[in-house]
């Protein structure tokens, strides 16, 4: 029977991509128009409209998302949000699961890639990791989005996860970011996502439900630049437990 999954895998990668070229050209002229407007205002707009595209998306993907922990936004904000990184398919999940406005770092390559460049530049500060100028810009916009309430995520791992081991070992970057400007650090763990992309299969896909999870936030008050490795393990050891407690959830 593993050669009918393989074949059912890949009619459903079909249909995975056809649904989302077309609701992506659907949403295209809106997100386009917003993305015009001055920031914060774009991309306030922005994920407003990508969230309701991922309302609808997700589901009709047969991979619904379900968040739990949403009531740590209460608390007001911006956080700096850190999340494990599975697959391609945690942004789509985070863009769901994220309430109210956010942006993520992506590689500045991104801009280039057709129509996609739109929203990687209206929804992403871009960073050249290669660039020691670039990435002290990318530094200082993190921290104008900060100061503007919209929150920012990173994936601290920097690549994704693709050993078998619940995380990768972080980055400093999202840990120097909130102890320089203060920020709570609010981890979040996705689960499932590698199970609808494995890694190595190349056009292979399964549908599955996402577990989304945000978790305490972790205060930086405080703090001090010789703290950021403290910060870094502290946060680590907070999303590893929770992974392996609740992995067979």
């Amino acid at each position: 029977m593993k050669w009918l999954k393989n074949v059912l895998a890949r009619l459903y990668a079909i249909y995975a991509l056809l649904l989302f070229i077309c609701s992506m050209l659907i949403m295209l002229l809106p997100m386009w128009l917003v993305s015009l407007l001055p920031f914060p205002r774009n991309i306030r707009y922005f994920m407003a409209l990508g969230r309701g595209w991922m309302y609808i998306f997700m589901p009709l993907l047969c991979c619904p998302v379900r968040v739990k922990g949403r009531k740590h936004f209460d608390a007001g904000g911006p956080y700096i949000i850190v999340c494990n990184h599975n697959s391609m398919m945690d942004v789509p999940a985070t863009t769901y699961a994220i309430p109210g406005p956010s942006k993520s770092l992506a590689k500045e390559e991104m801009k280039k890639v057709p129509i996609w460049g739109i929203m990687y530049k209206v929804g992403s500060v871009l960073v050249n990791r290669h660039d020691p100028e670039s990435r002290k810009r990318s530094v200082a916009e993190m921290k104008e989005v900060l100061q503007h309430n919209v929150n920012m995520l990173l994936y601290p791992e920097g690549t994704r996860n693709k050993t078998d081991q619940p995380l990768k070992s972080f980055y400093d970057g999202a840990f120097a970011l909130a102890i320089e400007t203060q920020r709570p650090i609010l981890p979040a763990v996705i689960f499932n996502t590698r199970k609808i992309l494995p890694p190595g299969k190349a056009f292979y896909a399964l549908p599955h439900a996402i577990d989304f999870h945000f978790l305490s936030p972790v205060s930086t008050t405080g703090l001090t630049p010789d703290d950021v490795e403290l910060l870094r393990e502290k946060v680590f050891k907070i999303m590893w437990d929770h992974i392996e407690q609740h992995q067979s959830a």
